[in-house]
Order: structure tokens, then sequence, then C-alpha cells
């Protein structure tokens, strides 16, 4: 069973921030797997269903961002899994607006939320899925990510949350190499100019 954890802070006046790439891109995902996310279960907005042939758990914590590694330890802790079959959808505010980095593992860099993840379940081997909110920003870095979206950037960020659910389908039903491949923004460029090559 993969454990599939958005992040983002709960409540109206978060809804559409950049801080909430991991609800949104959940959002998504459960859309496209049919499944309803609605039960609160350790600390979680939570539902189950399939992806392919595997279980899976889609999770927004419902702690503000944080406090989300306390959920996440409930989770992994009740359904007894492996931080390698746990998968998280956050923003990095590290990375350009709109563009996808796919790792197996790694630190929590700026992000709060990760931190907490990190030091509550002892482990920084799961793979995550981070959604590049970078840009010009002037002014406090707490009031930057929990702002809004002007009109292109909308555009980039709606495009990346898509690519974001399918690379996690990708990671769950053909690994994280393959979808590292398919939709590290990096990989990608690189693979279009060799094909350009031909």
């Amino acid at each position: 069973m993969y454990i599939i954890v958005g992040l983002g802070n709960p409540g109206k006046k978060y809804e559409n921030t950049k801080h909430n790439m991991g609800f949104l891109t959940i959002d998504v995902l459960a859309e496209k797997l049919g499944i309803r996310v609605s039960r609160i279960r350790h600390r979680a907005l939570t539902g189950e269903g399939m992806c392919g042939r595997e279980k899976v758990l889609l999770a927004k914590p419902q702690t503000y961002m944080n406090l989300s590694g306390e959920s996440v330890r409930e989770i992994l802790s009740f359904y007894k899994e492996d931080p390698e079959h746990l998968i998280v959808i956050y923003d990095d505010i590290d990375i350009p607006m709109g563009t996808l980095r796919i790792r197996k593992k790694g630190s929590a860099g700026t992000h709060n939320g990760m931190r907490s993840i990190i030091y509550q379940i002892g482990s920084g081997d799961f793979p995550r899925v981070r959604i590049g909110i970078g840009g010009e920003r002037r002014g406090d870095l707490a009031d930057y990510v929990i702002s809004g979206f002007s009109a292109e950037d909308r555009e980039k960020i709606e495009s990346a949350i898509l690519r974001a659910a399918d690379a996690v389908a990708c990671i769950v039903e053909k690994g994280i190499e393959a979808a590292m491949g398919e939709y590290n923004t990096k990989a990608k460029a690189a693979k279009k100019a060799e094909e350009e090559k031909r």
C-alpha cells in the first residue's frame, strides 16, 4: 500500500495559496482515481482506493503545515508501512514557478512541513514530488507562501498540479526511476533536446 500525502494548510483562507500545492494535487489525483478524500482519521482528511493494481491512501493533514509530521507518523504507524511506501507532495520555494522535481529521498530543505515529517518518522528516505513556487518575491517569505497567484503564474501552476498528479500515479504504477525520467522538468528538457537532434 502507498501512503500519498499532500501538504497544505486547512481552511478557506489558505485554499488557493502557494503553500497548498500538496492539497491541490491530492484533489486532482482523487478525482483521477475516483477516490473521495472526506474521512477524518489520524488528524488528516483521508480516502482509500486503487491506483492501477496498488492500494493507496490519499491524505491531507489537518494539523497545519508545521505539524504535518505528527499526522504522517500516525498514518504510517497505523498501516504499518515503511517510509519507502510514503510519497509526499509539497511546494518548493527554491525551484522555479511551475516546475517539478521528483526525488527518491533527501533533506527537508527550507520546508517546515517536510522538516516535521522527517523529524517525526526519523527518516528522509521516501519519495517526494516538489512543485516549484519560486519567483520574484518582495518582503516576508511566510507572507509570500500564503499568498495567491498572478494570472500568468496560475496557468503554470495548474499545469504543474496536473503533471504532479500524473507523476505520483507513475511512481505507484511504474516506480520512482520511471517517474523521475518522465516528469522531472530538467529530464524532460534534455529528452526533448535529444529528440530534436535526431
